[in-house]
């Protein structure tokens, strides 16, 4: 069975890759090429340096080949999905697109999401460009037969992501050395709203059993941990592997989004809603997976790594500075009402 993957270097999809070989599969990565460290004594990769850009040197590139799978875990607009859907008619048996479990309704009707819960989100333009690009795939399998399965993922991490809701843009470091140093971290709401994590291995274990899956095909599916854990449990667990117990500072939402309008998306339109995830048909279509990947495990592992690679320690000033002031004005505001 052969397998060509657009990117295959990601938090997602470097688990998915070495599990694809691992079970026999041949193996094909299309990328620029400068990403191969990841998968670095993983034998059998071959590679083909490309920009899907470019659309003319891909064809050129894939020219005479054929593929059991295509999955390209880099499309994120639906000019892309209407690319690919030129490129790979014809010559793969199955298309796997990843979408995004943000996709599904804000707010939501029901706290349990199944595939059959709505894909609507006013609040992310995100998750509508992953909501437009399923509906093209969709539409090319009505039309024509394009061999699609759409793929939504929750909140997937791995050693080198620790799940974090309210962060800047050079990612979780920042908060968690607040935690070691004792300084608060903002939780957005009370902390008490659900969620759901899901480590990359586990991901990949139900990624690879979709792959060839001819009961997949024309299908929609996410793909999560049964594990659902509030935020202020998601924080202590952090802080649990660092050996700190972090100082919680609860903040509404609205204020937050109020406070920096890039959080709208993040907040508002996914991780300040509770989501539990109803995982039998993923169950269905790959008999026997489960996630056995707990989050204090998981998370264990990814501190582990980020404290023995300094490169991953990467400081974020500007966040820190927007944290106090954002703290000092909240606590302000407390203060006008002898609140304590």
């Amino acid at each position: 069975m052969k397998a060509l993957f657009i990117g295959g270097t990601g938090t997602i999809s470097t688990e998915i890759s070495k599990l694809a070989v691992k079970s026999g599969w041949e193996l094909w990565l299309l990328n620029r090429g400068n990403s191969g460290a990841r998968l670095e004594g993983l034998d059998g990769v071959k590679h083909i340096q490309a920009c899907m850009g470019n659309e003319e040197d891909v064809r050129q590139k894939l020219a005479g080949m054929e593929f059991d799978v295509v999955a390209n875990f880099v499309v994120f607009h639906p000019s892309q999905a209407e690319r690919d859907i030129r490129l790979f008619s014809g010559i793969t048996k199955q298309y796997l697109f990843i979408s995004s479990a943000s996709a599904y309704q804000k707010p939501l009707s029901d706290y349990l999401i199944t595939e059959s819960t709505p894909l609507h989100n006013p609040y992310w333009e995100y998750s509508r460009n992953k909501i437009t690009c399923e509906e093209t795939y969709i539409n090319a399998y009505r039309q024509h037969g394009f061999p699609i399965t759409n793929v939504r993922p929750s909140h997937t991490y791995d050693e080198r992501n620790i799940p974090i809701a309210v962060h800047g843009d050079k990612g979780s470091w920042q908060i968690v050395k607040r935690i070691m140093d004792g300084k608060p971290v903002i939780v957005h709401g009370d902390g008490s709203s659900l969620w759901t994590v899901t480590h990359s291995r586990d991901f990949a274990k139900a990624f690879v059993g979709l792959m060839g899956n001819v009961h997949a095909i024309g299908e929609g599916v996410h793909i999560t941990s049964d594990e659902s854990l509030t935020w202020n449990q998601i924080y202590n667990c952090i802080g649990s592997a660092v050996g700190k117990e972090p100082v919680l500072r609860h903040i509404s939402t609205d204020f937050l989004v109020k406070c920096n309008p890039d959080f709208e998306g993040g907040l508002l339109g996914d991780k300040a809603n509770t989501v539990v995830f109803d995982n039998s048909k993923i169950k269905r279509l790959v008999p026997g997976f489960t996630a056995t990947v707990s989050f204090d495990e998981g998370v264990r592992e990814s501190v582990a790594y980020y404290l023995a690679n300094p490169d991953m320690q990467t400081p974020d000033p500007e966040f820190d500075e927007w944290t106090e002031k954002v703290i000092r004005a909240y606590d302000g505001a407390l203060d006008v009402f002898n609140v304590s």
